[in-house]
């Protein structure tokens, strides 16, 4: 199998389930900046050190993304065929981001003012992250209309980069060797 089709080479992509956009359509935009999100987890990842709580919530993370760039991927008059929780984001997957944030929250004292990111390497990284998943966010709200759980996931998902950053911050983390 090729990793080629030459099919974009017209400017156009392919969506799940099916159909052809512009590759510069509201879609491609919003799945493709959730796609550069998941690539920057794994930067934060590969930081993290493998086998790490935070390399093991990141693996999550990323593979949730996968559901919602599906989602994203798919054109309003296919959506009724994707799948709760494998192709389409479910409020359980909203509500647990909200539980992980509530239970990392906990795990150190928030800053009293705002923050300056780089305090280290793996708070830098899930900092860059964090504003490349809200910048996901704003291009979501065009291509994910109601009722899509996109935007509220997404939103969710910030704030949890967020917390985990500044618990990273903290020292929660163990050190990795050069």
């Amino acid at each position: 199998m090729r990793i080629y089709t030459r099919k974009g080479d017209d400017g156009t992509t392919g969506l799940f389930h099916g159909g052809r956009v512009r590759k510069d359509s509201a879609l491609p935009e919003a799945y493709g900046t959730v796609d550069e999100a998941q690539a920057t987890l794994g930067l934060a990842r590969a930081e993290a050190g493998r086998a790490s709580e935070l390399d093991a919530l990141l693996v999550a993370l990323e593979r949730d993304l996968w559901v919602l760039m599906a989602e994203l991927a798919t054109e309003p008059e296919n959506r009724s065929k994707l799948k709760p929780g494998a192709s389409a984001v479910t409020d359980e997957m909203v509500t647990h981001l909200e539980h992980l944030i509530d239970d990392y929250s906990g795990r150190f004292e928030a800053p009293k003012e705002f923050v300056v990111p780089g305090e280290t390497k793996v708070a830098a990284l899930l900092d860059l992250a964090r504003t490349v998943v809200r910048r996901s966010e704003r291009l979501a709200i065009t291509a994910a209309a109601p009722p899509s759980l996109a935007v509220p996931y997404l939103n969710r998902l910030s704030d949890l980069l967020w917390t985990l950053a500044r618990w990273a911050e903290g020292g929660s983390l163990p050190t990795r060797e050069a």
